[in-house]
Parts: structure tokens; C-alpha cells; sequence
């Protein structure tokens, strides 16, 4: 039963969940991951982000890149349940209508690619960090996210931030 409720996990799900188990018990593990968002020093996380994407693919590597460093920064006990959008309005007093979090929300959906993406979440992952956020955040939800980027992710990401409408159904 087990074997098949592993089969039925995303990529993102089963490299969350597998990076933040291995986090708990490998040190060098952890530094080669808080390396892996810099492009100078990313190499040395390649070893372990090689069995879940492509290395040679930048869309595909760097958003496992940019999950993985936060993770290993962070730390988090478990995968989080907020998407991007909601913790990134906590981090502000005054939520959704603080100045600088739609300022930062507006500069992620300008984003035109998902190498774009990753580079500009890099500092809204550090404030998430910063602020004591970092648990609650779905790190798989914004790998899937990142890996699949585009308009659609973008809505989503909106709809996070400023919250639905009351009557809106969940018909999405």
C-alpha cells in the first residue's frame, strides 16, 4: 500500500520530502545544498541533485537549485501547506497591502522565465527565512511550481497573495 501512495508523489514531492529527511542527518549534504543557488559554487550540489533533474537542462536544473538551498537553509521538520503568495504577505505587517510585498509579488509575476523566477524568489526565500516563515512554506508546491512556470503558476501565485473572493468557488 505503502509502494503505491510513493508511486503516485510528484518528482517535487519525492525530492522535498527526500532532501529534508537526509538534511536531519548529513551535514555535508546540507552545505553542498546551500551552495547550490550560486552559480559559482553551484557544481558541488550537482551529485545530489543529478538523480532528480537534468543537469544539462537549466530549466530543469535551477529550480531544484533554488528548492534545495532553501531547504537546506531552513530546515524545516516537514514540508510546509502555505504557498508562496500568502507567507510572502505574513512577512510584512499589513499582509497583502504592505507596500513591499506587492512590490516583490509584482517583480516575481513580471518574471518571463522560470531561470528568472528562481533568481528573483531568492531573496523573497531569504526574507521568508528571515522573518520565521520558512515551516510553513510548501517547498514542493513551489518546486512543482517553478518546474512547470507560467501563466497559470503566476494566477496561482496571485491568488495566494490577495486571497479569493468569499462567494468564488474552488472550480479552478
Amino acid at each position: 500500500m505503502e509502494e503505491t501512495f510513493q508511486a503516485q508523489k510528484s518528482r517535487a514531492e519525492a525530492f522535498v520530502e527526500y532532501t529534508i529527511e537526509k538534511l536531519k542527518t548529513d551535514s555535508a549534504f546540507g552545505a553542498a545544498l546551500r551552495r547550490a543557488n550560486n552559480p559559482t559554487t553551484e557544481y558541488q550540489s550537482w551529485e545530489y541533485l543529478a538523480p532528480w533533474c537534468d543537469l544539462e537542462k537549466s530549466w530543469d536544473r535551477i529550480p531544484f537549485a533554488t528548492i534545495a538551498a532553501a531547504l537546506a537553509r531552513a530546515k524545516p521538520k516537514e514540508d510546509g501547506v502555505v504557498g508562496i503568495g500568502m507567507v510572502l504577505a505574513t512577512c510584512y505587517d499589513g499582509g497583502k497591502d504592505a507596500s513591499p510585498a506587492k512590490t516583490r509579488l509584482r517583480r516575481l509575476l513580471a518574471c518571463r522565465s522560470k531561470e528568472e523566477a528562481c533568481r528573483i524568489l531568492q531573496p523573497i526565500l531569504s526574507l521568508v527565512l528571515s522573518k520565521g516563515k520558512g515551516s510553513a512554506l510548501s517547498y514542493s508546491s513551489l518546486l512543482n511550481d517553478l518546474l512547470y512556470f507560467g501563466e497559470r503558476q503566476k494566477l496561482k501565485w496571485a491568488t495566494d497573495f490577495y486571497g479569493r473572493r468569499q462567494d468564488d468557488s474552488d472550480n479552478t
